[in-house]
């Protein structure tokens, strides 16, 4: 049976999972902007416009301990980080291209090595995704296979309704056990869906710019984009699918942790080896990896695109460099 929530019911249901002990986070409005932050209470959240930055620091944050160490007297002593003590997660209102995200980052982080870290979030979470009802110029989800309606990701998913409130469906096990524990909160029916958004990127053939990134690593393309890529990290560091990490200890010899901390492949330093020699020594060639990794690496290992069509690698970028014309290009050649 098709169910609906009230934003009234909605803000109730985030009152109650919060004052259950569940880190809730949500669009929230953080000065000029909106981000996806916890949430102190239901009504802190906002759906006005797509967060500016993306919610993978949900799974992945900026920087986390992953192990202390103290020396005394000689002795080192290494402690673990206590993964248990993670709290569950509700990820509300991600759209689409933010929900869709954690389940391509999932193969990367399972791979040769099992990242607990990362893991043990996505176990503890649960994501309510929620329709697109508008879109700028800069989102381009059709183009890589996705929709301002997509489900791909979401355990519930919540479609603005004429009139207000949201039709509510259960996509997975998580999302069919919080709907059924709150499901007083929860009304018969889900009314008549607002339009979803348009965004006027037209579907690419990502087999086709797989089948010219394969062929074209020193086509001059490279440098006519991606010569005035200020090599910033902005579109990187925004983007849901980016996942590129560095570790280093902090502290001093006595104490301190190791960390791990988000890193960029646009940086300069970034592929810089020991011996000096840095294989990536110029922009034009980091933004290429940035391009091959989206739409030809990460496809010949895990099959899949790592691109969500968000659009704030576009938004962001200082120097205006659109994902969109370079693909549109690839895509016409």
């Amino acid at each position: 049976m098709s169910k609906s929530i009230s934003e009234k019911n909605l803000h109730a249901l985030l009152d109650r999972l919060i004052t259950g002990g569940a880190r809730v986070v949500g669009p929230k409005r953080a000065g000029t902007m909106t981000l996806y932050e916890p949430l102190a209470a239901g009504n802190e959240l906002t759906l006005a416009e797509l967060p500016r930055r993306s919610s993978k620091e949900t799974f992945f944050p900026v920087c986390e301990p992953i192990l202390a160490y103290a020396k005394e007297e000689g002795k080192m002593t290494v402690t673990d980080v206590d993964l248990s003590a993670l709290p569950e997660t509700v990820l509300i209102a991600a759209r689409p291209c933010d929900a869709a995200a954690p389940g391509i980052l999932d193969a990367v982080f399972s791979w040769d090595y099992h990242d607990a870290f990362y893991l043990e979030r996505r176990r503890k979470a649960t994501i309510i995704g929620v329709a697109c009802t508008s879109a700028d110029d800069a989102c381009f989800c059709t183009a890589v296979g996705l929709n301002p309606g997509e489900r791909q990701g979401s355990d519930l998913f919540l479609a603005p309704l004429q009139g207000g409130g949201f039709a509510a469906e259960a996509v997975t096990a998580k999302g069919e056990t919080l709907l059924s524990a709150h499901a007083d909160l929860f009304a018969a029916g889900d009314g008549t869906a607002l339009p979803l958004a348009t965004p006027g990127a037209a579907p690419l053939d990502l087999g086709r710019i797989k089948t010219w990134l394969d062929a074209n690593f020193e086509h001059p393309l490279w440098n006519q984009y991606a010569e005035i890529c200020a090599g910033c990290g902005a579109c990187a560091f925004l983007c849901p699918a980016c996942h590129c990490f560095d570790i280093s200890d902090e502290g001093s010899e006595l104490k301190g942790e190791r960390r791990k901390h988000w890193d960029a492949c646009g940086f300069g330093k970034f592929s810089l080896h020991a011996s000096a020699h840095n294989p990536r020594d110029v922009q034009p060639q980091r933004y290429r990896n940035r391009i091959m990794h989206k739409f030809k690496y990460y496809r010949d290992k895990f099959d899949q695109t790592l691109c969500t069509g968000c659009g704030r690698c576009i938004r962001v970028c200082p120097v205006g460099i659109d994902i969109k014309e370079i693909l549109d290009e690839i895509n016409s050649n």
